[in-house]
Formats: C-alpha cells, structure tokens, sequence
C-alpha cells in the first residue's frame, strides 16, 4: 500500500501551488509559467489519488456494512465487497506509475542516428530502410521528421543517416529503439538463394537546448571543407562543410548537407549538443540509460536488441521476448507501437518493482 503522508504531501503540494498561481506577488514574471508548468504536471497524480481513495473509502464503508445487523446491508455489502476489492491492485498500480519519477528527457525532440553495422552493401540498404520505417511512423504520428544528413552507398544504402524528430513525447516513445538492428534474408545480389545476416545500430538521443549543454568555444576546434557524395563526387563547389570535434570528449559531428556553411555548422552543434546531454544524463543515472556507445554496441551482429527476419515474415524483439509476425507493417511504421508499447510497459513494470523493493 502506498503511504498516506506520501500521498497527503503531493496533495498539499498541488494546494500551494494553486494558492501560489493566485498570488500576484508569488507568480509574477516567469515563477507563474514555473509554477503552472508543476501545477499541470501534478494534476493528473492529484486525480489518481483522489480516485484511489475513494475507492479505499467505498471498501471501508461496505466492510463496515458486512457487520451490520441488517441482513440486507449485510448481503449488499457481501455483494459488491469482492468486486471493489478486485479493482484495488490495478488502482495501486495506476497510481503506482504516476508516482513513478519522471525522465526530464521524454518530452523532448530527438535526434535519431542510424548507421549501417556489419554486413556491407546489405547492412547499409537495411540501415536506409530502418530510417524510413522511422520517418513513416513520424508520419503516422503527425511529428515533423527532418533530415540532418545522409551519406548514401553507390546502391541506394545508407552509411550514416541522421535526423532530428520533433514532437508531442517523442523521446520517450523512441528511446527503446536504441542499440542494433539485425536483418536476416536474402540479398537481392545474392545467386545462391543464401540467407545473409546484417546489422545497423541505431541510437536515439534526446534533443538539448542551450540551456541543457553549455559548450564553450574553446573547447571546440571546427574544420572547414568541401562537401562530397557518394561516389566522391562533389555535392557543391564552395567550403561549406564542416566538422566539430568537441575536444574534451573527442565527439566529431560533421555536416555536409547544407549549401550554407552557418547552416551545416548549427545542425553539426544541435547532433553534438544531444551527444554531450546523453552522455550527461547516462552519468547520472546509469541504470535508466547508457552513454552513446553503450546504446549502440560495436554493430557486430551478436550484439542486437531486435531481429528482423524476412523469409519468416517475423521481428523479434530479444528484451521482452516478443514476436510479430507482421514485418511488413512494422517496416511501415503501422505495427511499430506494437513492439514499443510492450517495452514501456516492461520498463514501468521494472521500475515500479525496484520502488517496491526500496520500500
């Protein structure tokens, strides 16, 4: 059961801010979107607690009934006691997660990285159908899916493609995408009729602001040069691409997309500022989440948090042991909530256990 005085605290929280909100000398300037924005945060924590104790109450009540010398009280309340009494675990739960301490990252943007692993050719074409599925499921989701940079193979494969997704808690629904991908079938190039494995590895960072990352100048040494194509072939004529090394951590960024150097160099700080706030956020809490290369392992095809297998029409995901045999509505993006759905839920239900066991 959860502690009253826990729940009794929020809601005189809720109180004082509400009172704070109404106070003019409390709220003015930017205290008043500060304490809004908490205000709005525990709202639906406030509701969870006001319906879990009425349901405690009813249950009180009705148990109370049962001892009642009137035979129907006494049958009512035997009646409905069982019923009410079912409801209370779910009710703790649902509460359960609203007390849950929330990722500060989930209501950002993100910056998706996808990269071709090992397998060559195979690798980089399956890497370029991951971004799609991506950029097709931003879609569905009404997210605006912007493409940072591309770096395509001579046969439509991706080595390397980046992309910023902007949106209502798109963090928090894609960060279970990060690590490797494994791919599993027949290369169009293949004579043998032989099943080929792959991987691409992809890591999901959420998207920093200025304020979230402060990067000094002089930790920074920029290179300036001209942008090329697959193929080596030149994309413009003037110096306009740039490369960032972050010196303290020997991160590299680099941008070649734009025509406009001060373009390709504000999107090379955007993809390094997301770098340097995972890594962040990975120091301080190294149970919720990994630094970069912990995310996306080597590439090697053992290292793989899903497989894709197309002969069987299935994709596996090996952290909670789920298959679907719908690959095609998964590359998509129609079935992809089918796969994310489960793994928040696993990792609320892992959360909420470890609470349990500190209490």
């Amino acid at each position: 059961m959860i502690p009253a005085d826990t729940l009794d605290k929020l809601l005189q929280r809720s109180d004082a801010l509400q009172a704070a909100m109404a106070d003019p000398a409390k709220s003015g300037g930017d205290a008043f979107v500060k304490l809004s924005r908490e205000y709005a945060e525990l709202a639906p924590v406030v509701a969870g607690i006001h319906t879990y104790r009425k349901l405690i109450h009813e249950i009180a009540d009705l148990e109370e009934l049962s001892t009642s010398s009137d035979a129907e009280m006494k049958a009512l309340a035997a009646d409905e006691l069982p019923q009410l009494r079912g409801k209370l675990p779910e009710a703790e739960r649902q509460l359960g997660l609203l007390l849950l301490p929330k990722d500060a990252a989930d209501e950002k943007n993100a910056i998706l990285e996808v990269r071709a692993g090992t397998g060559g050719d195979e690798a980089a074409l399956f890497a370029a159908e991951l971004f799609r599925m991506y950029q097709r499921y931003a879609d569905l989701r009404a997210w605006r899916f912007e493409i940072m940079s591309l770096s395509e193979t001579d046969l439509g494969g991706y080595r390397e493609a980046v992309a910023e997704i902007a949106g209502r808690g798109v963090f928090a629904r894609l960060k279970f995408e990060s690590g490797v991908h494994r791919v599993q079938r027949v290369p169009a190039t293949e004579t043998s009729g032989r099943i080929h494995t792959s991987a691409a590895t992809v890591a999901v960072l959420p998207e920093a602001e200025e304020v979230d990352v402060q990067i000094e100048d002089k930790d920074l040494r920029i290179d300036i040069f001209r942008s090329s194509g697959p193929g080596g072939q030149s994309v413009n004529t003037t110096d306009s691409a740039v490369r960032i090394t972050h010196l303290p951590t020997g991160i590299v960024v680099q941008q070649q997309d734009e025509k406009s150097q001060h373009k390709n160099k504000a999107k090379a700080l955007k993809v390094l500022r997301a770098r340097l706030y995972e890594a962040e956020r990975a120091a301080k809490a190294a149970v919720r989440a990994a630094d970069r290369k912990g995310q996306v392992g080597s590439g090697d095809r053992s290292e793989r948090v899903r497989t894709y297998n197309f002969p069987q029409g299935r994709v596996s995901d090996h952290r909670i042991n789920l298959t679907l045999y719908k690959i095609d509505k998964v590359m998509s993006g129609e079935a992809l909530d089918e796969l994310i759905d489960p793994l928040i839920a696993e990792d609320q239900a892992r959360r909420l256990a470890e609470v349990g066991a500190e209490g």
